[in-house]
């Protein structure tokens, strides 16, 4: 019996263990954060200095990604998206889940006028298309980096809302949550204690579905100009910038575009080779 079997047994019986694929796309998504973190300090040219006489310009010993539209180097200006595109996400989506999870458990257990009124006006919120909110809203407050958060927050709170409304609304009618208010435990215990722990698994593989689609759509706003403002960019904004070269297959718009694929489709693949005591946590 060899160490990597015990390991692995050991893994299953934990249900703590990643499969390759599991373990690749987490690989990705950390090679991402660590750039977005020191991104500052390892990029070879700042993200305004021309440094190419020439604008797309292919890849070459000095410019690994080729210059964009200006001359400027985008390899440079990747990494330094990826503070914008990762760090606006991460903020929004956790504001979003936060307040969605938070009031849509204080809604199932509270019940009453609180949870009607609260899923009516979510539910007109949601309503309103997700892409004419943001630009109207972002367009009407301006394109700084608080007013996407709060944009991007505020469109996705009524979905988180609704998804983990539905997960405590089922585990409020189980029989321990009847105990604990027999033995007269408040709401927040009931929330923080009863309810959080029991939908903890789905509530987190939510998190990570939003956050793809709030990287989606702040790609999109700032492909219409409406997102972090020049001379810095995210993701979106580059490919906007350096669409012009898209005929000719430039590095400058080609490499923005796997950036975003490379990170919405490693989350993704991250959320559906979750280990299975993660994943099923709220099923316990």
């Amino acid at each position: 019996m060899t160490d990597s079997t015990s390991t692995e047994r050991l893994g299953m019986r934990l249900g703590y263990r990643f499969n390759l694929v599991g373990m690749s796309a987490l690989g990705i998504i950390l090679l991402w954060t660590g750039i977005a973190l020191f991104a500052p300090r390892i990029i070879p040219h700042s993200v305004g200095e021309i440094v190419d006489t020439d604008y797309f310009g292919p890849m070459s010993r000095d410019l690994w990604f080729g210059s964009d539209y200006l001359g400027r180097d985008i390899f440079s200006r990747i990494l330094m998206g990826a503070r914008y595109t990762l760090g606006i996400s991460l903020a929004a989506v956790t504001i979003a889940c936060f307040s969605g999870v938070a009031l849509g458990m204080t809604a199932a257990v509270a019940g009453g006028w609180y949870d009607s009124m609260l899923s009516r006006f979510l539910d007109a919120l949601n309503s309103i298309p997700s892409k004419l909110f943001g630009l109207v809203v972002v367009a009407a407050v301006g394109s700084s980096i608080p007013a996407l958060i709060g944009t991007l927050s505020v469109i996705y709170t009524p979905g988180a809302y609704r998804f983990a409304r539905a997960l405590a609304v089922n585990v409020n009618t189980m029989d321990f949550i009847v105990v604990a208010r027999i033995r007269g435990e408040r709401l927040p215990y009931l929330i923080a204690s009863e309810i959080l722990p029991n939908i903890l698994g789905p509530v987190l593989a939510d998190l990570g579905l939003r956050f793809v689609f709030i990287v989606l759509l702040l790609s999109g706003l700032s492909f219409l100009g409406l997102g972090v403002q020049p001379p810095y960019a995210d993701w979106g904004a580059l490919v906007r910038e350096n669409i012009a070269g898209l005929p000719f297959g430039a590095p400058a718009v080609i490499f923005p575009s796997l950036a975003i694929a490379s990170l919405t489709i490693s989350v993704n693949l991250l959320i559906d080779n979750l280990p299975r005591r993660i994943r099923d946590r709220g099923a316990e």
